[in-house]
Protein backbone atom coordinates (compact mmCIF):
# COMPACT_ATOMS: atom_id res chain seq x y z
CA UNK A 1 0.00 0.00 0.00
CA UNK A 2 3.13 2.57 0.99
CA UNK A 3 4.56 1.53 -2.68
CA UNK A 4 0.86 2.36 -4.40
CA UNK A 5 0.42 5.96 -2.41
CA UNK A 6 3.95 6.91 -2.88
CA UNK A 7 3.91 5.69 -6.74
CA UNK A 8 0.63 8.10 -6.88
CA UNK A 9 2.14 11.00 -5.25
CA UNK A 10 5.38 11.13 -7.20
CA UNK A 11 3.65 10.53 -10.72
CA UNK A 12 1.18 13.67 -9.59
CA UNK A 13 4.29 15.85 -8.65
CA UNK A 14 5.79 15.33 -11.80
CA UNK A 15 2.46 16.38 -13.89
CA UNK A 16 2.69 20.09 -15.38
CA UNK A 17 -0.69 20.58 -14.07
CA UNK A 18 0.18 20.28 -10.63
CA UNK A 19 3.33 21.63 -11.09
CA UNK A 20 1.48 25.03 -12.73
CA UNK A 21 -1.41 25.02 -10.51
CA UNK A 22 1.36 25.19 -7.13
CA UNK A 23 3.29 28.11 -9.16
CA UNK A 24 0.15 29.88 -9.80
CA UNK A 25 -1.46 29.23 -6.28
CA UNK A 26 1.99 30.70 -5.26
CA UNK A 27 2.35 33.72 -7.28
CA UNK A 28 -1.43 35.05 -6.45
CA UNK A 29 -0.42 34.58 -2.52
CA UNK A 30 2.97 36.14 -2.85
CA UNK A 31 1.31 39.21 -5.22
CA UNK A 32 -1.41 39.70 -2.75
CA UNK A 33 0.40 40.26 0.47
CA UNK A 34 2.96 42.04 -1.47
CA UNK A 35 -0.18 44.85 -3.14
CA UNK A 36 -1.00 45.81 0.87
CA UNK A 37 0.93 46.10 3.98
CA UNK A 38 -2.11 44.65 6.40
CA UNK A 39 -2.12 41.13 6.11
CA UNK A 40 -5.48 40.65 7.59
CA UNK A 41 -6.58 42.34 3.83
CA UNK A 42 -4.00 39.56 2.01
CA UNK A 43 -6.17 36.77 3.72
CA UNK A 44 -9.22 38.35 2.52
CA UNK A 45 -7.90 38.58 -0.71
CA UNK A 46 -6.62 34.51 -0.31
CA UNK A 47 -10.16 33.74 0.56
CA UNK A 48 -11.99 33.41 -2.94
CA UNK A 49 -8.78 31.25 -3.92
CA UNK A 50 -8.88 29.05 -1.36
CA UNK A 51 -12.94 28.75 -1.89
CA UNK A 52 -13.46 28.63 -5.10
CA UNK A 53 -9.86 27.69 -7.56
CA UNK A 54 -8.88 25.23 -4.66
CA UNK A 55 -12.28 23.48 -4.86
CA UNK A 56 -12.47 23.56 -8.91
CA UNK A 57 -8.93 22.14 -9.30
CA UNK A 58 -9.21 19.30 -6.75
CA UNK A 59 -12.04 17.91 -8.09
CA UNK A 60 -11.49 18.27 -12.23
CA UNK A 61 -8.04 16.56 -11.82
CA UNK A 62 -8.62 13.94 -9.34
CA UNK A 63 -11.58 13.06 -11.66
CA UNK A 64 -9.76 13.24 -14.88
CA UNK A 65 -6.93 11.16 -13.25
CA UNK A 66 -8.84 8.41 -12.20
CA UNK A 67 -9.94 7.96 -15.54
CA UNK A 68 -6.61 8.29 -17.73
CA UNK A 69 -5.48 5.59 -14.91
CA UNK A 70 -8.37 3.09 -15.53
CA UNK A 71 -6.07 0.62 -17.34
CA UNK A 72 -3.35 1.31 -14.55
CA UNK A 73 -6.37 0.38 -11.83
CA UNK A 74 -7.44 -2.60 -14.14
CA UNK A 75 -3.67 -4.15 -13.77
CA UNK A 76 -3.53 -3.78 -10.26
CA UNK A 77 -6.74 -5.45 -9.77
CA UNK A 78 -5.88 -8.38 -11.68
CA UNK A 79 -3.23 -8.95 -8.98
CA UNK A 80 -3.40 -10.29 -5.74
CA UNK A 81 -4.26 -7.10 -3.65
CA UNK A 82 -7.35 -6.10 -1.61
CA UNK A 83 -9.61 -3.69 -3.84
CA UNK A 84 -9.85 -1.78 -0.43
CA UNK A 85 -6.12 -1.24 -0.32
CA UNK A 86 -6.25 -0.02 -4.41
CA UNK A 87 -8.59 2.67 -3.63
CA UNK A 88 -7.27 3.99 -0.54
CA UNK A 89 -3.79 4.11 -1.96
CA UNK A 90 -5.49 6.01 -4.95
CA UNK A 91 -7.15 8.64 -2.27
CA UNK A 92 -3.92 8.91 -0.30
CA UNK A 93 -1.77 9.62 -3.21
CA UNK A 94 -4.16 11.84 -5.14
CA UNK A 95 -5.29 13.94 -1.70
CA UNK A 96 -1.23 13.92 -0.67
CA UNK A 97 0.29 15.62 -3.81
CA UNK A 98 -2.93 18.13 -4.38
CA UNK A 99 -2.73 18.98 -0.62
CA UNK A 100 1.16 19.65 -0.93
CA UNK A 101 0.90 21.25 -3.67
CA UNK A 102 -1.95 23.93 -2.20
CA UNK A 103 0.66 24.19 1.53
CA UNK A 104 3.76 25.05 -0.69
CA UNK A 105 1.47 27.57 -3.15
CA UNK A 106 -0.83 28.99 -0.45
CA UNK A 107 0.70 28.13 3.32
CA UNK A 108 4.02 28.85 2.98
CA UNK A 109 3.23 32.94 1.43
CA UNK A 110 0.68 32.87 4.70
CA UNK A 111 3.56 31.74 7.43
CA UNK A 112 5.87 34.22 6.38
CA UNK A 113 3.01 36.99 6.23
CA UNK A 114 0.45 35.89 8.68
CA UNK A 115 1.69 33.13 10.62
CA UNK A 116 -1.43 34.21 13.43
CA UNK A 117 -4.49 32.00 14.29
CA UNK A 118 -6.47 33.12 11.20
CA UNK A 119 -3.90 32.30 8.61
CA UNK A 120 -3.29 28.92 9.88
CA UNK A 121 -7.05 28.34 10.02
CA UNK A 122 -7.10 29.52 6.30
CA UNK A 123 -4.38 26.91 5.74
CA UNK A 124 -6.12 23.81 7.38
CA UNK A 125 -9.05 24.85 5.60
CA UNK A 126 -7.38 25.02 2.09
CA UNK A 127 -6.36 21.49 2.80
CA UNK A 128 -9.24 20.13 3.76
CA UNK A 129 -11.35 21.12 1.03
CA UNK A 130 -8.29 19.77 -1.40
CA UNK A 131 -9.28 16.65 0.91
CA UNK A 132 -13.19 16.65 0.43
CA UNK A 133 -13.26 17.24 -3.26
CA UNK A 134 -10.69 14.90 -4.18
CA UNK A 135 -13.05 12.34 -1.96
CA UNK A 136 -16.55 14.02 -4.25
CA UNK A 137 -13.92 13.74 -7.22
CA UNK A 138 -13.36 9.82 -6.81
CA UNK A 139 -17.06 9.12 -5.75
CA UNK A 140 -17.91 10.65 -9.00
CA UNK A 141 -15.50 9.17 -11.30
CA UNK A 142 -16.51 5.52 -9.75
CA UNK A 143 -20.23 5.89 -10.67
CA UNK A 144 -20.01 6.22 -14.52
CA UNK A 145 -17.70 4.44 -16.35
CA UNK A 146 -18.20 7.77 -19.34
CA UNK A 147 -15.71 10.26 -18.52
CA UNK A 148 -17.29 12.77 -20.58
CA UNK A 149 -20.37 12.45 -17.77
CA UNK A 150 -18.32 11.81 -15.05
CA UNK A 151 -15.94 14.99 -15.62
CA UNK A 152 -19.69 17.23 -15.72
CA UNK A 153 -21.05 15.78 -12.45
CA UNK A 154 -17.80 17.02 -11.32
CA UNK A 155 -18.41 20.33 -12.45
CA UNK A 156 -21.79 20.36 -11.62
CA UNK A 157 -20.87 19.31 -8.26
CA UNK A 158 -18.44 22.52 -7.63
CA UNK A 159 -21.12 24.72 -9.75
CA UNK A 160 -23.37 23.73 -6.93
CA UNK A 161 -21.42 23.90 -3.76
CA UNK A 162 -19.70 26.88 -4.88
CA UNK A 163 -22.14 29.15 -6.49
CA UNK A 164 -25.68 27.64 -7.15
CA UNK A 165 -26.45 26.61 -3.17
CA UNK A 166 -26.14 30.38 -2.05
CA UNK A 167 -29.11 31.13 -4.31
CA UNK A 168 -31.02 27.96 -3.31
CA UNK A 169 -30.74 28.82 0.29
CA UNK A 170 -31.70 32.67 -0.47
CA UNK A 171 -34.99 31.40 -2.26
CA UNK A 172 -35.86 28.72 0.41
CA UNK A 173 -35.30 31.69 3.20
CA UNK A 174 -37.58 34.19 0.95
CA UNK A 175 -40.03 31.48 0.53
CA UNK A 176 -40.58 30.63 4.27
CA UNK A 177 -39.25 34.38 5.83
CA UNK A 178 -42.24 34.07 7.75
CA UNK A 179 -41.41 30.80 9.94
CA UNK A 180 -38.21 30.72 12.06
CA UNK A 181 -35.82 29.20 9.70
CA UNK A 182 -32.63 29.61 12.06
CA UNK A 183 -32.49 26.02 12.76
CA UNK A 184 -33.01 25.21 9.15
CA UNK A 185 -30.19 27.41 7.88
CA UNK A 186 -27.43 25.83 10.27
CA UNK A 187 -28.64 22.17 9.21
CA UNK A 188 -28.47 24.08 5.01
CA UNK A 189 -24.88 25.12 5.80
CA UNK A 190 -23.27 21.72 6.99
CA UNK A 191 -24.33 20.61 3.75
CA UNK A 192 -22.05 22.70 2.05
CA UNK A 193 -18.35 22.73 3.10
CA UNK A 194 -17.64 25.49 0.85
CA UNK A 195 -19.49 27.62 2.66
CA UNK A 196 -18.88 26.03 6.07
CA UNK A 197 -14.85 26.81 4.99
CA UNK A 198 -15.66 30.20 4.31
CA UNK A 199 -17.81 30.45 8.01
CA UNK A 200 -15.03 28.70 9.60
CA UNK A 201 -12.59 31.53 8.15
CA UNK A 202 -14.17 34.31 9.31
CA UNK A 203 -15.30 33.45 12.64
CA UNK A 204 -11.64 33.38 13.32
CA UNK A 205 -11.46 37.12 11.48
CA UNK A 206 -14.73 38.14 12.82
CA UNK A 207 -15.87 39.89 10.45
CA UNK A 208 -19.87 39.88 10.40
CA UNK A 209 -20.18 41.71 7.67
CA UNK A 210 -19.19 38.92 5.25
CA UNK A 211 -20.21 36.00 7.03
CA UNK A 212 -23.44 36.10 5.16
CA UNK A 213 -26.74 34.99 7.21
CA UNK A 214 -25.74 31.57 7.47
CA UNK A 215 -22.92 32.35 9.12
CA UNK A 216 -24.45 35.17 11.24
CA UNK A 217 -26.94 32.60 12.51
CA UNK A 218 -23.76 29.73 13.31
CA UNK A 219 -22.20 32.21 15.37
CA UNK A 220 -25.30 33.63 17.31
CA UNK A 221 -26.35 29.74 17.55
CA UNK A 222 -23.11 28.36 19.11
CA UNK A 223 -20.49 31.08 19.67
CA UNK A 224 -17.28 30.85 18.06
CA UNK A 225 -15.85 27.83 19.62
CA UNK A 226 -18.78 25.78 19.60
CA UNK A 227 -19.71 26.61 16.19
CA UNK A 228 -15.92 26.10 14.92
CA UNK A 229 -16.09 22.67 16.24
CA UNK A 230 -19.10 21.58 15.19
CA UNK A 231 -18.47 22.74 11.70
CA UNK A 232 -14.78 21.31 11.62
CA UNK A 233 -16.59 18.20 12.49
CA UNK A 234 -19.07 18.31 9.61
CA UNK A 235 -15.72 18.83 7.61
CA UNK A 236 -14.72 15.72 8.31
CA UNK A 237 -17.48 14.35 7.68
CA UNK A 238 -17.60 15.28 4.23
CA UNK A 239 -14.01 13.81 3.26
CA UNK A 240 -14.98 10.54 5.43
CA UNK A 241 -18.77 9.54 4.03
CA UNK A 242 -17.87 10.70 0.15
CA UNK A 243 -15.03 8.53 0.03
CA UNK A 244 -16.19 5.59 1.76
CA UNK A 245 -19.29 5.79 -0.52
CA UNK A 246 -16.66 5.54 -3.21
CA UNK A 247 -14.84 2.80 -1.78
CA UNK A 248 -18.15 0.36 -1.50
CA UNK A 249 -18.64 1.14 -5.12
CA UNK A 250 -15.20 0.44 -6.20
CA UNK A 251 -15.08 -2.93 -4.25
CA UNK A 252 -18.74 -4.04 -6.09
CA UNK A 253 -18.25 -2.66 -9.28
CA UNK A 254 -17.59 -5.05 -12.20
CA UNK A 255 -14.63 -3.68 -14.00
Amino acid sequence: MKKMIKYVITDILRNKIVIAYTLFLLAISLSVFNLDDNPAKGLLSLLNLVLIIVPLVSIVFSTIYIYNSSEFIELLVSQPLKRKKIWTSLFFGLSGSLTLAVLTGVGIPIVLYSSNITGLVMIGMAALLTIIFVSIAMLAAVITRDKAKGIGVSILLWLYFSLLFDGLALFILFQFQDYPMEKAMIVMSGLNPIDLGRILILLKMDISALMGYSGAIFKDSFGSNLGFALALLIMVLWAVIPNWLSLRKFSRKDL
